[in-house]
């Protein structure tokens, strides 16, 4: 055992509470969540942040000591990667994602470039036993939340935000119905039940008046899966219903056909019998299309409405109606026009002005 000093520590570990000297010994659990020390061994010039535990972004160069986890990702639009069997100190393993996930990288996006390679220093250990020196390896199920809570809504009504891939307007969709909903008298909490863990987006959706809000890595997951999600979804949805809110967004990070257990939450009966609303954002006239189709015949979902590209103009927002037969309201131009068909699907109501009235 011996002690590190940390230039900087990834936000999938928030949950541990590090301080920036850490002990760290040899032996290393090869296990999703498992806290390892590593030292940065390349340079990039694109791609090359990492978000902290204050939801701050910080430049990583070479050199640097940074706290991560080692999981896995399943980036349609980012870097691929495994969980490796066995590490042990001097492996070179790779940071996957901004929040600091530490795995075996497949496969590349070229717009990004290689992703950073480190050299594995050990295992980052706490020490729970007051007053004893006995250290235990550090995972960020340490202080997480529960996922054994059943599905307990207190007649909350919950708002699902998809989307027909990654980067198709989700998170952007989510804030501005947020703000609106706020803006409208509205008390909102907010989730985002599946992705790989990184803080950027549940915290822009509390930047916009959701609170409380929870993301999966609350709860010890580090990248979830079709296994995971349903019951790290029914857990958070409990605890965010039981603070009583006038209703819930909750965004399912990825695509309707994406890797990270969307479609696991969708076919959970309790979970779709909860959404009172649907909001679908897609990318162009064809996801739109596409999107409504899947969770109208894969998941028995009727989409409220549809956002994100597919409607940053008129000629799309008409195109979209057309074809699909659902309501089409733009998050960006038309935010309270959005919320309002939101609003009135879940049988609420709220006052707001347009903007400049």
């Amino acid at each position: 055992m011996r002690s590190i000093l940390l230039d900087k520590i990834g936000s999938v570990t928030l949950n541990c509470q590090l301080a920036r000297e850490v002990r760290v010994r040899d032996e290393i659990d090869a296990t999703e969540g498992s806290v390892v020390a590593v030292r940065v061994l390349t340079s990039k010039s694109t791609y090359n942040q990492l978000e902290l535990p204050s939801g701050r972004m910080s430049k990583v160069k070479p050199g640097d000591v940074v706290a991560t986890a080692l999981g896995h990702r399943k980036g349609l639009f980012g870097y691929s990667g495994h969980l490796p069997e066995a590490v042990s100190p001097g492996d070179r393993l790779h940071i996957l994602n901004i929040g600091g996930v530490l795995g075996v990288c497949d496969s590349i996006n070229p717009d990004l470039g290689e992703p950073f390679a480190c050299e594995v220093l050990g295992q980052v250990l706490h020490f729970p036993y007051l007053g004893e020196r006995i250290g235990v390896a550090a995972h960020i199920t340490q202080g997480a939340l529960t996922t054994d809570d059943p599905l307990d809504l207190n007649d909350v009504p919950v708002v699902v935000v998809v989307g027909s891939s990654m980067s198709a307007g989700k998170t952007g969709a989510a804030c501005a119905m947020v703000q609106a909903f706020v803006h409208g008298g509205l008390r909102v909490a907010a989730g985002k039940a599946t992705g790989v863990s990184l803080r950027r987006d549940i915290l822009a959706v509390g930047d916009a008046g959701a609170s409380p809000t929870l993301i999966f890595t609350d709860f010890g997951v580090v990248t979830t899966t079709a296994d995971s999600a349903p019951r790290v979804a029914r857990a958070m949805l409990s605890r965010l219903a039981s603070d009583r809110p006038d209703l819930i967004v909750l965004e399912l990070g990825d695509g309707l056909l994406g890797l990270y257990g969307v479609a696991g939450i969708l076919d959970d009966p309790a979970l779709r019998g909860a959404f009172r609303a649907v909001v679908l954002a897609a990318s162009d006239p064809v996801a739109a299309w596409g999107g409504v189709e899947l969770l109208r015949h894969r998941h028995s979902l009727e989409t409220t409405v549809v956002t994100g590209p597919a409607t940053d103009n008129t000629a799309g927002t008409k195109l979209v109606e057309a074809q699909t037969g659902i309501l089409a309201r733009n998050a960006r131009s038309t935010p309270n026009q959005l919320a309002k068909v939101v609003v009135d699907a879940v049988g609420l109501t709220a006052s707001w002005k347009e903007p400049g009235t």
